[in-house]
């Protein structure tokens, strides 16, 4: 099937309160231009690099998210334009988006990445960390960051018992979280599932997916 075909198939499955990240790492731009003409324009990259080439090359209406690792030396490239970067793993790193929004006179958003995986090499916290960084004074003393919410990948692995479970578990540390509300801290989204398990993460209680093999078809 085509692109567009792929897309459609998707986005004609999905329910209304879930949102679509078409991934476009390695995507060319006549690819990434296909996706947009058919109306969607929240897009997603892993790395900075390519991001901020997209960002420059691309029409200014995208939304763009940074779905991948981040550097801290990195964040001065994405901040003045990026809206959502899901991969938040320290406060060091919260402290430094912090920094480079205020310099851009932003509001960034940021998801936490929550550690769920039964794997060593996955980035992310652990729920008591989580918990730890959004209750600490240090937090709440960053006044250009809002975060919205959590972002969790499962394991790779074709158990679909043990990939459920896992988000299952960040469903209900998100559930218990939610009750936790300052200025910068609204937990309204949870981003889990890839083009493999994208289903299965709907059902455990995903708002947000991030899909690119099934739209592009497999990377080389």
């Amino acid at each position: 099937m085509s692109i567009s075909e792929n897309l459609s198939s998707i986005k004609s499955s999905l329910p209304c309160e879930v949102t679509l990240v078409v991934v476009t790492k390695t995507q060319s731009l006549e690819n990434i231009m296909e996706v947009y003409a058919l109306n969607h324009k929240i897009f997603g990259e892993n790395k900075v690099q390519e991001l901020a080439d997209k960002y420059k090359q691309l029409p200014k209406d995208i939304e763009w998210h940074l779905i991948g690792h981040l550097q801290t030396n990195k964040v001065k490239y994405i901040a003045p334009f990026v809206c959502l970067i899901h991969s938040v793993d320290s406060l060091k790193l919260l402290e430094e988006i912090n920094k480079q929004a205020q310099k851009n006179n932003r509001i960034i958003n940021c998801l936490l990445q929550l550690y769920i995986a039964k794997e060593e090499t996955k980035f992310g916290l652990d729920f008591k960390e989580a918990e730890t960084l959004m209750s600490s004074q240090e937090f709440s003393k960053l006044k250009n960051i809002a975060v919205v919410g959590f972002m969790g990948m499962a394991s790779n692995t074709d158990d679909k018992e043990q990939i459920a479970n896992e988000f299952q578990s960040l469903k209900l540390f998100f559930n218990k979280c939610k009750q936790m509300v300052t200025f910068n801290l609204k937990l309204e989204i949870l981003s889990m599932g890839m083009s493999s398990d994208y289903l299965l993460a709907i059902q455990e209680g995903s708002t947000l997916i991030r899909v690119g093999s099934s739209i592009f078809g497999e990377r080389n």
